[in-house]
């Protein structure tokens, strides 16, 4: 074979190597990407919750960017953001307008959470539709026939999705998402596809079983709720 011919063969061959490395190390870091939690979020199109309880620590303009670069950086999806708390809205709507877009800059939906806790706490019409992704209902210490009149009410009027939180492991509520309090491992028995399953921080006993059981929630169910952002921070998790 002629000097010149050996050397495109042996060129050919030097590309063929690299280009295969390259194969191999995407592939070792996709792998790596997804064991080590980040491929949570694409975890067949599951739900992946963070909920963000005013009570438990504020979160507000001036640390709301560190909250949604936690819930990317740790593979959620999703973050239900507490606005309303017994009858109070806690922000404008230009402010939850800036809020939003932070999220969907970060890659996330967000739901404004209404905690509600009497039945004549209103709805507060004024933070519909201002480019969140949902509206979900914090609701389970009142009655079922008040929760089904606060549901009504805010599918009749908005139009975008609507989820409810309930510790009512049989609640017969309807809504786009449904998401039961299963914290701990005795509420494991409800857990089932059609429903959203959650993990309460502070029923795990260390990081490891609160891995176990948010593995559980999303396997089991049609994505998973963790209760709450304060709690991981105070857990270190």
């Amino acid at each position: 074979m002629a000097p010149k011919a050996r050397r495109h063969r042996r060129r050919n061959q030097v590309v063929a190597y690299a280009v295969a490395a390259v194969v191999v190390l995407v592939v070792l870091g996709v792998g790596l990407y997804v064991l080590s939690g980040g491929g949570k979020q694409a975890a067949g199109g599951k739900s992946i919750i963070l909920y963000v309880n005013q009570g438990n620590g504020v979160v507000n303009g001036s640390n709301f960017g560190a909250m949604t670069g936690y819930a990317a950086s740790r593979g959620f999806n999703t973050v239900f953001f507490q606005v309303y708390r017994e009858g109070v809205l806690l922000f404008s709507p230009p402010q939850l307008a800036l809020f939003v877009n932070e999220s969907h800059a970060s890659g996330l939906k967000i739901f404004f959470a209404l905690y509600i806790t009497n039945s004549s706490q209103a709805l507060p019409t004024s933070i519909y539709d201002i480019g969140e992704d949902g509206i979900s209902l914090d609701m389970s210490t009142l009655p079922l026939s008040d929760q089904q009149v606060f549901l009504g009410d805010l599918e009749a009027s908005y139009h975008a999705q609507v989820a409810v939180t309930t510790t009512d492991m049989s609640s017969p509520l309807k809504p786009n998402l449904l998401i039961l309090e299963t914290y701990g491992v005795n509420f494991q028995q409800y857990i089932r596809h059609g429903t959203i399953a959650s993990v309460g921080v502070f029923t795990t006993a260390n990081e490891q079983d609160y891995n176990s059981q948010f593995q559980y929630a999303l396997q089991h169910s049609d994505g998973v709720m963790v209760f709450d952002y304060a709690g991981l921070l105070k857990r270190g998790y």
